[in-house]
């Protein structure tokens, strides 16, 4: 018997489980109304037209879109992708197998054990999942409603540091969404370190209301790495993504992708050019913006309704995206809040959310919690949210 604990790379005991998934396996009871998991809708999902489309690559190209393909990815894909920015050639695109491989795919290609990544405080667990393995330390950025303070961030740049993450638009976990003046201090400032930038970029796309504003790319093309998906506007069972980058900078990217996988589904992108050919993603859009509204509009109109009177919780309320970021007060006796804590009370109590710990890398976040409005229903909205600001009213000792 092979004591494989015994044999593993001491880079796995950095590989911690994704809280989110934890807590969407205690969601499994049919009772659980869940705000955790910042899943597409469903109901959103382009069914007939994906199938339309499967058939046409199947008739058309059936024998080329099952065989191998190139690692940079399908060229007419990477040609939509670059007509899709401002400035951008399909040489400085590279298809990838979900926005989670292009992560990895930059800290194994860009980091060394020991060096420094910048972060939000609270950022994306996966992007800090993708990381650790690599045995990087964190220097955490604070924010506020329009995303990463300069001053803060500057103290962390000048710290020393090797890469920069950012996601600028309606962010995960606080749906914030860095203003324009805070994107040009964020390329002004990494500029001035000598630090490239990671922007990570799901959402952009499902912007509700407000100017569209430039990626941080746009700002400054030769020190970042732009990453986008498919998982939030298509289906996120495609695994289809791509990142944008000079060519120098995507080389040792592609040789590292063709070392992991050859190269991403040459079915699954043959698919997605067939049914991004005519337009129909851009319509398919603004139904997936409405939906997304509606849905927001619901959980702040539910969350003013429970928790709205004064006594110190706060929510963000963002203008696109899938989340909504709490902090809970401390209790009336000087309690300070532990949403961790709660996280099981709120699941027997038949709710669930994800706890602001999970978003931090060394710890904090015990006073926040991150909402997720894109599944449930307007009505499993109005009870859930009912049963949490019950919850969190007892928790904090204010009247129930």
């Amino acid at each position: 018997m092979v004591d494989w604990a015994a044999h593993a790379a001491a880079r796995t005991s950095r590989l911690k489980p994704s809280a989110i998934r934890e807590i969407l396996k205690l969601t499994q009871r049919g009772d659980v109304i869940s705000f955790a998991g910042g899943l597409p809708s469903p109901d959103l999902f382009p069914t007939t037209t994906i199938g339309a489309a499967t058939e046409r690559v199947l008739r058309r190209h059936g024998a080329t879109a099952l065989q191998y393909s190139t690692t940079e990815g399908h060229p007419p894909l990477r040609e939509w992708v670059a007509a899709r920015y401002a400035n951008v050639a399909a040489d400085d695109v590279q298809i990838v197998s979900g926005s989670q491989q292009g992560l990895d795919l930059v800290a194994k290609c860009y980091l060394d054990p020991g060096d420094a990544v910048v972060v939000a405080a609270p950022t994306y667990t996966g992007a800090l999942r993708a990381f650790d393995p690599y045995q990087v330390r964190y220097r955490t950025v604070e924010t506020d409603d329009d995303g990463m303070v300069p001053e803060a961030l500057e103290a962390a740049l000048a710290a020393g540091a090797k890469l920069l993450y950012v996601i600028p638009n309606f962010d995960n976990p606080t749906g914030t969404h860095l203003s324009l003046e805070r994107r040009h201090a964020v390329v002004e400032l990494a500029g001035r370190y000598g630090v490239p930038i990671l922007e990570d970029d799901p959402y952009g796309e499902l912007r509700f209301e407000g100017a569209e504003l430039p990626h941080l790319r746009d700002l400054a093309p030769e020190r970042v790495i732009h990453a986008g998906t498919f998982s939030k506007t298509l289906v996120p069972g495609f695994r289809l993504a791509w990142l944008i980058a000079s060519p120098e900078a995507l080389e040792p990217i592609r040789r590292a992708k063709q070392a992991a996988d050859l190269h991403t589904s040459t079915f699954v992108q043959a698919i997605a050019v067939e049914i991004t050919a005519d337009g129909f993603l851009d319509e398919h859009l603004v139904k997936i913006r409405d939906h997304y509204r509606s849905q927001r509009g619901y959980l702040l109109d539910a969350l003013d309704r429970e928790l709205g009177g004064g006594d110190g919780f706060h929510w963000t309320r963002p203008s696109g995206g899938m989340f909504v970021w709490m902090t809970v007060p401390s209790a009336a006796d000087g309690t300070p809040a532990d949403t961790t804590a709660l996280a099981h009370d709120a699941v027997a109590a038949g709710v669930a959310y994800v706890p602001g710990e999970s978003f931090y890398p060394d710890g904090g976040g015990l006073d926040g919690l991150r909402l997720s409005y894109s599944v449930a229903t307007p009505e499993q909205i109005n009870t859930g949210i009912a049963r949490l600001g019950e919850l969190l009213r007892r928790a904090t000792l204010r009247d129930v």
